[in-house]
């Protein structure tokens, strides 16, 4: 049986990292501060609001929460951007989208300056991430990959690594991390020919389309570190990946779960984003 890369491990050792950084800050008279901008009461907004909450609490992070009406004005969002942006007290700003299709997405996102975008979803953060250098945060769950396969000390230099998803949130952008840390990236999608076989010829796969189970065992071959991005739920209502864990399990080397595993460490990588942030504003990097 493959071993589960598990994200408590991961989220307990960045705590602790954290936390040491968190006391530096409170050395200076720094608190870590972030915002999190709201529009509506989505019930999976609300889900990762409480889990960011309450890790925020744990690690000594401030959070100012902006809770505005799903019916809220392009004008009104964008001033509670604009308030964020010059907050001096605020280090870092966490939107929740999808947005209310009458709002401008794009145009809220690039408003954020980009040294508070702690989940990359400004055009100028995600250009940091495609030249390796600039202001902002790689997305969140990206750099959460690279934080895991880190902690369970999976060798990146030269191995050949298959992505699979394409997204801007997470399919690409792991792909640039991973290439600035000299794996040879194939990207794959819902149009690749015969991607299972692309798929089993990995030394690692990132599974990241957002399809229940959609990736059974003919995807994968024996010792492959599997890292699954996916959050889905079955028909039955079972939280689950895109990866067949049941099935693939028996054949890979190393599988994460679903739940347990890349979530986790997420929250804590925002959460390391808003102290990283911190340091920056107050000259400690």
């Amino acid at each position: 049986m493959a071993e589960l890369l598990k994200g408590k491990p991961v989220v307990d050792a960045m705590a602790q990292d954290i936390a040491a950084r968190v006391e530096r800050l409170a050395q200076v008279g720094v608190v870590p501060t972030l915002a999190i901008v709201r529009v509506g009461e989505r019930p999976d907004d609300l889900s990762y609001e409480r889990t960011a909450l309450k890790r925020a609490d744990a690690l000594g992070i401030a959070v100012r929460q902006i809770v505005l009406d799903e019916a809220v004005s392009q004008a009104d969002l964008e001033r509670a951007i604009m308030q964020v942006n010059n907050d001096a007290t605020i280090h870092g700003c966490l939107l929740f989208r999808p947005l209310p299709t009458h709002l401008d997405e794009t145009a809220v996102c690039n408003l954020l300056a980009p040294h508070k975008d702690i989940d990359g979803i400004t055009n100028a953060s995600l250009a940091s991430v495609f030249t390796d250098a600039g202001v902002g945060f790689a997305p969140a769950t990206a750099a959460a990959v690279i934080r895991l396969l880190d902690h369970y000390e999976v060798p990146l230099n030269g191995a050949n690594v298959v992505v699979v998803g394409r997204s801007l949130v997470i399919g690409k952008p792991v792909a640039m991390l991973l290439l600035a840390r000299h794996a040879t990236v194939t990207m794959c999608h819902s149009r690749t020919a015969d991607l299972a076989r692309v798929m089993r010829e990995a030394d690692i796969v990132v599974c990241a389309t957002g399809r229940a189970r959609a990736y059974g065992e003919e995807c994968f071959s024996a010792g492959q570190v599997v890292v699954d991005v996916g959050i889905n739920f079955d028909a039955e209502g079972n939280l689950c990946g895109d990866v067949d864990l049941a099935a693939v399990e028996p054949v890979v080397g190393a599988i994460t779960p679903v739940p347990g595993g890349i979530g986790s460490v997420t929250t804590s990588t925002t959460m390391a984003h808003v102290v990283e942030a911190a340091e920056a504003a107050a000259g400690l990097l």
